[in-house]
């Protein structure tokens, strides 16, 4: 039958074209502006201290131009301090700006004077940790006080102050006639630099100089107003530019990264982030403005102090940490790995002088380096940009609206009814979810409340998806074995921990791996009990219940947690935290369980044929109408919800109402049941891949930013199209190359027929054994089969329409004895003996544990409160 959709047909070679070009435009305008363009300024500090703009709305996010600021907290500002006094010495500009330091140092602190008679006086502040913070009144610079630091030329470094900020200028004009003005300004400062730059060592471990505050005029009082001059302030800023900054002689010296003739930094970014509407009196700006100034000091100061642990979520003035000699030789073995098979291959295998450059048994290797390589390079190094995430709802819109038009424009519908949660349907289904949930991260909407919430709902139905999966898989196959087993948790597991070891991260960071692997041993655990009464529907309702009461205890008791993830410390040398891991089980502690229960239902309803009693069509008419007002309500409930902590404890009780809801009214009808997104269904497909690697390569900064691969970093939307390009097809290859690997591994499962208590689906057709039972919401429609035979499956007889429950753990179609490809020939040696896939995990866990054993570990950033 006809299509009753409009779709678009593509040339099958123009998405790789378009995949490949973006790769290399980015690969080669990355690796211009890192050898040209970013050599005078490798780890960005000059560009945290002299450009930047204002990022979203309100004041709250400062985007310094092609790197990361990191928002200092108490506990990261005194790890970096650590106990050292911090000196500022100026006017009332500079005291604005200590108070502002001081309160996200220890949030006690004050953040202004206490009152008007203390304007003029010096302030000492110390912290909850005990460091002492100092501001002393000297608007001309002309007390004892900067000659005190400039003088001490046999300092510790421990008893200098780690920052001395000094600010001045602004008085100078505004009593010229009493202070000598512009000239006199300019002869103190020539002394306080000459002084500093002439010391035997430095009077602070990092000095900054303020520049001169460009006020708002128009809101000056007139006397001010008469002084504070536009052109004195921009020559006065001039001057003190050259004097730290001197001209360079040629264009050679601008690729040499660029130090300041004096040990001082210069934030003239400070004039850039003034916005008049921040202001009242046109000299004194606002507390978010002046405490993100404050925050750049810190981010100049300490970021390079920090301890370098994932997540890396800070790129401005900090380098990339070196790879330990245990790390590199790890990093050097994975990512020489594909070509090394590959060279081997093509000294001692044949190949015919017709055969392709790479054969298509070489590529898994080949495409789990390059893949590898590509996403250090990106998130390890400095090749490429990072910013920060800036939420915006017009482009946040636009871009789901654009994406779901994708989606809705390759809707294909099949010739006939296709069943209950086909392979198609549930494809898409993860694939749109998929979707969301990248442009959700790349926009940080994570703290829009409403958003949050929705989001939350599609992780609890990708678990259901687990549950419901694999619960049906050994209902109908029965099938426990090794094999099995091994498949799943490879081929889930594979590349994420390939990745953790690259990236030196943690792989319980990556948490959907681990989340859904934990699951499938519980799912396996709760079908294996008494398997051989499975086919009894209230011993396995029984066993599913007693299985969630029992996750359910072991969660709610924390010690449990805390001891096991330390047995794992000690003898395996795993560091995982325990908090971090309750709270992602626990938000969605029961919906796996949920999927469980449906499982069995769908197939005991096909089992006793349901569908073909007289009622059924007026039972799925009412739960497609009870499941739209689920929806609606579900919705209503959640943005009105006061923040998204608020609805988290709601979400385990309720995430399966929506869930549900979904998968009715997406089954509703046999038009619906038969129709899916092409595009989405591809994105569907390598969906845990997309779910990974979007940590480092559509996200970065492990996944704190994004990755900005075109130098001009204002042109976000189409970096956006750039990296989105590349990320899928990274994620397309690496799936299919971790599934070729994976059967490497673990080899394949002769096909099992179904449990012989089930006469009825085991004889429904010989030509799809595999078919899970379906039910229909409504009464089948006119859209079927021709074939008699045909007419009783719910998915054609071909492998490519295999339901997706049944192709969790299918094996290729190569037979078990085939002989090995010569691209992995490498492994075996010149002999036909093959380690079992048993041997070969075994191999593989004895090598992590040798690694997590003899890893070494940074020690872990400070804990926020």
């Amino acid at each position: 039958m006809r299509s009753r959709f409009r779709s678009f047909s593509f040339s099958p070679q123009l998405p790789t074209y378009a995949s490949v070009a973006a790769l290399a435009t980015a690969l080669f305008l990355g690796l211009v502006r890192f050898l040209l363009i970013d050599r005078s300024d490798p780890i960005h500090c000059e560009a945290l201290a002299t450009s930047g703009r204002w990022s979203g709305h309100g004041f709250k996010n400062w985007q310094p131009d092609g790197c990361m600021m990191h928002s200092y907290r108490a506990a990261d500002a005194e790890t970096c301090l650590d106990r050292r006094t911090a000196v500022f010495i100026g006017d009332s500009v500079t005291r604005k700006l200590f108070f502002q330091f001081a309160n996200i140092l220890d949030s006690r602190l004050p953040t202004t004077v206490p009152d008007d008679d203390q304007k003029h006086a010096d302030h000492h502040l110390r912290s909850a940790s005990g460091t002492e913070l100092s501001f002393f009144w000297d608007p001309f610079l002309n007390s004892s006080h900067v000659d005190a630091l400039t003088a001490r030329l046999s300092a510790s470094p421990r008893s200098r102050p780690a920052v001395l900020v000094i600010g001045t200028g602004l008085w100078y004009l505004r009593y010229a006639s009493s202070s000598g003005g512009m000239p006199a300004w300019e002869a103190k400062m020539k002394v306080v630099l000459d002084a500093i730059s002439q010391a035997a060592t430095r009077p602070a471990d990092q000095i900054f100089v303020l520049p001169i505050e460009d006020v708002v005029e128009t809101k000056l009082s007139p006397e001010r107003a008469a002084t504070m001059l536009g052109s004195d302030r921009d020559a006065m800023n001039s001057d003190l530019y050259f004097r730290i900054h001197p001209d360079r002689p040629s264009y050679l010296d601008y690729l040499q990264p660029r130090r300041p003739s004096v040990p001082i930094t210069l934030p003239t970014v400070f004039n850039a982030m003034l916005d008049p509407s921040q202001t009242e009196d046109g000299l004194h700006f606002s507390d978010p403005v002046v405490r993100m100034q404050a925050n750049i000091l810190f981010n100049s100061h300490c970021n390079d102090r920090l301890p370098k642990a994932f997540p890396m979520d800070k790129t401005c003035c900090r380098s990339y940490p070196r790879p330990t000699i245990l790390h590199a030789i790890v990093l050097a073995a994975i990512v020489l790995w594909g070509p090394y098979t590959l060279l081997l291959s093509r000294r001692y295998g044949y190949r015919s002088p017709s055969a392709p450059l790479v054969a298509e048994d070489q590529l898994p290797s080949l495409v789990i380096s390059g893949a590898l390589a590509l996403v250090y390079l990106a998130d390890r190094t400095g090749f490429w940009l990072k910013e920060q995430k800036s939420f915006d709802s017009w482009a946040f819109t636009a871009v789901n609206l654009i994406c779901l038009a994708v989606g809705l424009g390759t809707v294909k519908q099949a010739d006939k009814d296709l069943g209950f949660l086909n392979r198609e349907q549930t494809d898409e289904w993860k694939g749109w979810m998929q979707v969301a949930i990248l442009i959700y991260h790349y926009y940080g909407a994570s703290k829009i409340s409403g958003i949050y919430n929705s989001i939350r709902v599609l992780v609890a139905a990708y678990l259901f998806m687990t549950g419901y999966g694999h619960t049906s898989f050994y209902l109908k196959k029965a099938d426990f074995g090794f094999t099995r087993v091994a498949q799943i948790v490879v081929r889930i597991n594979l590349f994420t921990l390939f990745l953790a070891y690259v990236m030196n991260a943690d792989y319980i960071g990556y948490y959907f791996s681990p989340l859904v692997t934990m699951w499938y041993f519980i799912i396996y655990g709760t079908m294996y009990a008494g398997h051989q009464y499975n086919d009894r529907a209230v011993f396995v309702v029984l066993k599913i219940a007693g299985s969630m009461a029992l996750v359910t205890w072991f969660m709610s008791q924390p010690y449990l947690l805390t001891g096991l993830f330390d047995v794992l410390e000690r003898f395996c040398g795993i560091h995982w935290s325990a908090r971090e891991w309750a709270f992602r089980v626990n938000l969605d502690l029961w919906i796996v369980y949920v999927g469980m229960a449906v499982a069995v239902l769908v197939i005991k309803i096909g089992q006793h044929r349901l569908t073909d009693h007289p009622q059924w069509t007026l039972v799925s008419k009412a739960a497609t109408v009870l499941s739209g007002f689920v929806m609606l309500w579900f919705f209503g409930f959640e943005l009105t919800q006061p923040d998204k902590f608020a609805y988290n404890a709601w979400h385990p009780y309720i995430s399966f109402l929506p869930v549900l809801a979904f998968v009715v009214l997406r089954n509703a009808n046999a038009i619906l049941r038969s129709a899916s997104s092409r595009a989405f269904a591809f994105i569907g497909r390598c969906s845990l891949e997309t779910f990974i690697i979007q940590y480092h390569l559509w996200l970065a900064a492990d996944t704190k930013g994004i990755l900005i691969v075109l130098p001009w970093t204002r042109w976000r939307s189409l970096n956006m199209l750039v990296t989105a390009v590349m990320f899928v097809f990274v994620s397309h290859h690496v799936s299919n190359a971790t599934s070729e690997l994976t059967k490497w591994i673990c080899g394949t499962t002769a096909r099992k027929g179904l449990p012989s208590t089930n006469a009825d689906l085991t004889s429904s057709s010989r030509h799809d054994r595999n078919a899970a039972p379906t039910i229909e919401l409504q009464q089948p429609s006119p859209i079927q089969p021709k074939d008699d035979e045909a007419a009783h499956l719910v998915e054609p007889p071909t492998p490519r329409r295999q339901r997706w429950v049944d192709r969790l753990a299918e094996g290729p179609s190569t037979p078990p004895n085939a002989p090995p490809s010569p691209g992995l020939r490498v492994w075996y040696g010149d002999t036909e003996w093959q380690p079992g896939g048993g041997v070969k995990v075994a191999i593989g866990l004895g090598a992590m544990w040798v690694l997590n054993m003899l890893w070494s570990y940074p020690p872990p950033p400070p804990p926020h409160p």
